[in-house]
């Protein structure tokens, strides 16, 4: 068949010069000079640095689709509609390309022609007369799907590639998912900067790829800005950071920092632990107060005036009138520090008024000499001295005087010697910090100075955070806005958020929207059923997720005999998930890897950590229950659900950490067991 009658002939033809449109485009910036461009060698490094940036961005990744979709208008976007108009055909991918002339050959899924792509339907086609989905095979088109939604007579169906795409074995870190955003998923994706979004979602509803899709789009939208100000993801963990690394830079965004909460609050080493009881102390809000009130504490009335000598004169304020300035600063609210910096002004400015009131024209040149007299120097150390955050957190901890003058009236009396250490410390740097107390230094820290704010954050698994860390979240978009991610469900720590409205206001961001995804694209439905079967005994008032997907998955429930701890059956479990394409994980309570890692071993079946990545040689990993959130894998082995829910310091807490390690597989679940399965999971 000629290749002008073959329409994937001509779809491969377009794929193969956008690719060569694309490798132009990357030449073209290799090939700038820059020596005679800038001034100096720092705006050299900057414009180099950034030509880098943009190389890396223009790069084509062979086993990745250039573009997934067609869209053929009825009408030019934004032209006239009149009758007889041509319409125009646009190619969608990751990144926009374009050829010699400027002309685009694949429009970037960001800009807003794409926007139907996404969510045009029969009932609402926006002017869109055909949709065309791409099946690649190695980055080849190897099939495609139209769908065409002017056409009454047509009916609509669902789209096989589509959920091909969704149900595809998958074997490394996540995947964009641009090619299979779905409407509801879309209309987040794309709301506007200004606000603060809260996405509710069950295990497979995409909320991860949709936050981390919602950067992108956002620094599409608002790139000067943003570039400005900055981004930010932050992930429960290093293994859960780095499972989705990958996502954005495929997206062609290279800047976004990632990081976990306990990374932007490492003012100390953290070396200790806090029982379950303090920890949860330790992050709950009221602690804000009692920092704030610890802070401010030092902040003395003068008793004394301050005698300024300048030549021949001096010049007194007296102690009210210095005890007014303390006031008025006191009653702005502002940090603590930039307060004490306005204070030797504020006092030279008393000197000044009098200066001139004896006939002299000072400057502020004389003002800035006045606040740096030394009389003028002690007197602000005496009255508004320096704060150490960490000292002022370590004295609250060690000395409960001082902590029960600042808790009265905000913790208990038991409350307070819950928090407080049981042996003296020396110092800050001898002192084995917990988690927590890192995050009240790090409120501390900002009661003294201000933290720098950015203008997008997103966060992700927020169920699990305190509210003392919603709130060093929140001083990092103070100015900005925020993505919250999460689901009330998966909430596995003992200081776990009760209700999103609640997090939101901890957060900063009482007006943030909350918006419920419950349509599932990775967990299989009998699995989701099966996990579901928890939400009342976990989150009675959360909607169970509905699986979308056609094909049902595997999965089974085997109790083991018990001999060798089960060991030998799980490895066989694991041996024959292997048999199938895609990666494995075997997911046990953390006190049962150390055995399994044995049995695996011995069985000569290599494995990985969480974190690391599969290959086609090993694909199985052995995953802890504490680090399973947010991991997935097309196969799951789950042992001894008995164990997962006892590991944990209650019943309610172990179920929900059971909900998170039934529902990370995406293809297939063999649940093993010896010990009789946990009362909530009888059918």
């Amino acid at each position: 068949m000629p290749a002008d009658d073959d329409p994937l002939a001509r779809e491969r033809s377009h794929l193969a010069g956008s690719r060569a449109a694309l490798r132009a485009m990357r030449e073209d910036v290799e090939s700038l000079d820059i020596k005679d461009v800038t001034a100096n060698w720092v705006n050299a490094e900057v414009l180099a640095r950034q030509i880098d940036d943009r190389i890396k961005a223009l790069a084509d990744l062979s086993d990745t689709p250039l573009f997934f979709g067609r869209l053929d208008y009825l009408h030019s976007p934004g032209a006239d509609r009149a009758e007889g108009a041509q319409g125009e055909r646009f190619y969608i991918g990751r990144r926009h390309v374009h050829d010699h002339d400027g002309d685009p050959m694949v429009i970037d899924w960001r800009a807003p022609v794409s926007q139907p792509f996404y969510r045009a339907s029969k009932k609402d086609p926006m002017d869109v007369g055909l949709r065309r989905r791409f099946g690649y095979t190695r980055g080849d088109i190897t099939a495609y799907e139209d769908e065409h939604l002017s056409d009454p007579a047509e009916a609509a169906a669902t789209s096989k590639l589509l959920q091909q795409e969704i149900e595809r074995p998958r074997v490394g870190p996540m995947r964009d998912i641009v090619a299979t955003i779905q409407p509801e998923q879309d209309e987040i994706v794309r709301s506007g900067l200004g606000g603060t979004v809260c996405v509710q979602g069950g295990p497979g509803t995409g909320k991860t790829a949709v936050g981390l899709h919602r950067v992108a789009y956002l620094l599409y939208a608002h790139r000067e800005r943003l570039a400005r100000t900055g981004t930010l993801v932050i992930g429960p963990n290093r293994s859960f950071l780095h499972y989705i690394e990958q996502v954005l830079p495929a997206l062609g965004e290279l800047t976004v920092r990632q990081a976990t909460v306990d990374d932007l609050v490492a003012h100390v080493e953290v070396r200790g632990t806090d029982e379950a009881p303090a920890a949860v102390l330790k992050g709950d809000a009221r602690m804000a107060e009692v920092l704030r009130r610890a802070v401010h504490s030092h902040v003395t009335v003068p008793s004394e005036p301050v005698m300024v000598v300048r030549g021949s004169r001096r010049w007194r304020v007296p102690a009210y009138e210095i005890e007014e300035i303390v006031r008025e600063l006191q009653d702005r609210g502002i940090r603590y520090g930039a307060a004490r910096e306005a204070l030797p002004q504020r006092i030279a400015h008393a000197v000044l008024v009098q200066m001139e009131r004896s006939g002299e024209a000072p400057d502020d040149r004389v003002q800035d000499a006045v606040a740096r007299n030394p009389a003028v120097k002690a007197a602000v150390k005496a009255i508004w001295p320096p704060v150490d955050p960490a000292k002022l957190v370590l004295r609250l901890l060690t000395d409960a005087d001082f902590l029960a003058a600042h808790a009265d009236g905000v913790l208990s009396g038991d409350e307070q010697k819950t928090i407080l250490w049981a042996k003296p410390v020396r110092s800050v740097k001898s002192a084995r910090w917990s988690a927590a107390d890192a995050v009240l230094i790090d409120e501390a820290r900002d009661l003294v100075e201000r933290t720098q704010s950015l203008g997008h954050v997103v966060l992700d698994e927020a169920q699990d955070l305190s509210p003392m860390q919603y709130r060093a979240v929140g001083r990092r978009c103070s100015t900005g806005s925020a993505t919250v991610l999460g689901d009330l469900a998966q909430g596995t720590t003992p200081w776990a958020t009760r209700s999103w409205d609640e997090a939101l206001a901890h957060l900063g961001k009482p007006d943030g929207v909350v918006e419920e995804l419950t349509a599932g694209f990775r967990v299989p439905t009998d699995v989701i059923t099966y996990a579901s079967r928890l939400l009342p005994h976990i989150a009675p008032g959360l909607t169970p997720v509905a699986s979308v997907r056609e094909n049902p998955g595997f999965f089974e429930v085997r109790e083991t005999s018990g001999g060798d701890s089960g060991a030998a059956e799980v490895v066989a479990a694991c041996e024959e998930l292997l048999r199938h394409e895609g990666s494995t994980g075997l997911i046990a309570a953390d006190a049962r890897v150390p055995v399994l890692a044995q049995a695996l071993s011995a069985a000569g079946i290599a494995y990985l950590a969480p974190g690391e990545e599969t290959t086609a040689e090993t694909r199985l990993t052995l995953v802890p229950a504490s680090l399973a959130k947010g991991l997935e894998y097309d196969y799951v082995v789950l042992d001894e659900p008995r164990a997962v829910v006892d590991g944990e310091p209650d019943e309610r807490t172990g179920l929900r950490r059971l909900y998170v390690a039934l529902t990370r597989a995406v293809s297939g679940l063999i649940v093993t067991h010896t010990a009789p399965l946990p009362t909530a999971l009888a059918g």
